[in-house]
């Protein structure tokens, strides 16, 4: 995305350490709002999925249905192949964001509910941040340590409440999603700064499309199918959400920047709670909302300091 000329458009402000024009922020807000708004949809969205596939089922054919909608973008755009120096990173976005995040928080779905898993992959936010602090070596404040490691203590003990004493094998399965999903947020934002962002995911999709053909193959054959109206609701929005809600969501961080679009995703977990208890019918206990608030505040001291 192209900023306007200061010349040409006065009215602008720095964001992320470049220039971004008023109305480029506007859109970009927009923007940051319709991909946090996706993404709190995507646990409530593979339970449906779940309803008549297996796990391994969902995971690949989601895979192939968003690699095939990625493909057809790069086609019908005739985007050329990447720069070879592109590609280790684009590898790390698919196997993180693509591949590892998808199949580890699908297979925790099947013990945890997803206001459980709402609040433990809320701390998202403050892990990409210390994983990309530690991949670039960036310093940051005292407070900022304190405030990350604050909202890590606040999702361990939930977790441990929520399970009685012991980490289940969904708490696991989501704090492994935690660290392989920061890894593929941190080097999709490297990238989305040498080339434009939906090529970034786009790219990282098409880069799964055989391993999920063949995926699917024998997950289909070996995992019990149902065809349900909530399976094909729920595999439809999985699919377009991965490819067009990373997509928007580096278009706003481009247009207002990486902090900016950082903060508006504090919505995220209190959102998914919503969906829980609109469309699934679950029901919260009172340590899920208190959780989720006390981790929203510590990523929001994350983000200002």
């Amino acid at each position: 995305m192209t900023a306007q000329d200061s010349a040409t458009r006065p009215m602008s402000i720095a964001v992320g350490g470049g220039v971004a024009t008023g109305a480029a922020v506007s859109g970009g807000t927009l923007l940051a709002l319709l991909a946090v708004g996706m993404f709190s949809l995507t646990f409530p969205a593979t339970v449906w999925a779940l309803d008549g596939l297996g796990p391994w089922s969902v995971v690949a054919c989601r895979a192939v249905l968003a690699a095939l909608l990625a493909g057809g973008f790069l086609l019908a755009g005739r985007v050329p192949l990447p720069d070879r120096r592109h590609w280790a990173g684009l590898f790390a976005v698919a196997a993180g964001c693509v591949v590892g995040f998808p199949l580890l928080t699908t297979l925790a779905l099947e013990t945890a509910t997803t206001s459980h898993a709402a609040v433990v992959v809320g701390l998202l936010p403050v892990t990409t941040a210390v994983y990309a602090t530690l991949r670039t070596g960036t310093r940051h404040s005292r407070a900022f340590w304190v405030a990350a490691v604050a909202g890590a203590v606040v999702v361990i003990a939930f977790a441990l409440y929520q399970s009685g004493g012991r980490p289940g094998t969904g708490d696991l399965y989501l704090f492994a999603a935690l660290l392989v999903c920061a890894a593929g947020y941190a080097e999709g934002g490297r990238l989305a700064r040498l080339m434009p962002g939906s090529q970034v995911i786009a790219w990282a999709l098409v880069l799964c499309l055989p391993a999920g053909v063949a995926g699917a193959a024998v997950a289909l054959s070996l995992e019990p199918v149902h065809g349900t109206g909530k399976t094909a609701a729920g595999l439809a929005w999985l699919a377009f959400s991965q490819f067009v809600s990373m997509w928007l969501w580096y278009r706003a961080m481009a247009a207002t920047g990486v902090a900016r679009a950082g903060q508006l995703q504090l919505a995220q977990p209190l959102l998914t709670l919503v969906w829980s208890v609109a469309l699934l019918g679950e029901r919260l206990s009172p340590a899920a909302p208190v959780a989720a608030v006390a981790v929203l505040v510590c990523i929001a001291v994350t983000q200002r300091t």
